[in-house]
C-alpha cells in the first residue's frame, strides 16, 4: 500500500503562492489517481484538485480554478499543487489521497498547513 507525505505549506500573505508536494512510497504510484483536499477549521473535508495516473487529466474545484494547478512526477512518486493568488479563503489543512480507480477508497498523508494572511 502506498504511504503519502506532504510538505510546504506554511504562512503566506494574500495574493502569494506555495507550492506543495506529496511523496508516495511504493512501486505502484503510477497505478493511483492522486488527490488533494482541504479542511478548514470548523468545516468538513473538501476535494481541491485530481489528476489521473497518467497526469492526462485534472480536475478542479471550481473554487481554485484558475489559481492551483496539480501535475505530477511518475519518476520521483510525488504529485505537486501550485497555489497562486492565494485568498485567506485558502487557510486550511492540506491533504493529499491516493487512490485506485474505479474504487473510491483513498489512502492519505497526514496533512500539511497553508495559513493566508489578509
Amino acid at each position: 500500500q502506498v504511504q503519502l507525505v506532504e510538505s510546504g505549506g506554511g504562512l503566506v500573505q494574500a495574493g502569494g503562492s506555495l507550492r506543495l508536494s506529496c511523496a508516495a512510497s511504493g512501486r505502484t504510484f503510477s497505478s493511483y489517481a492522486m488527490e488533494w483536499f482541504r479542511q478548514a477549521p470548523g468545516k468538513e473535508r473538501e476535494f481541491v484538485a485530481g489528476i489521473s495516473w497518467s497526469g492526462s487529466s485534472t480536475y478542479y474545484a471550481d473554487s481554485v480554478k484558475g489559481r492551483f494547478t496539480i501535475s505530477r512526477d511518475n519518476a520521483k512518486n510525488t504529485v505537486y499543487l501550485q497555489m497562486n493568488s492565494l485568498k485567506p479563503e485558502d487557510t486550511a489543512v492540506y491533504y493529499c489521497a491516493a487512490r485506485s480507480p474505479p474504487s473510491d477508497d483513498r489512502t492519505w498523508g497526514q496533512g500539511t498547513q497553508v495559513t493566508v494572511s489578509s
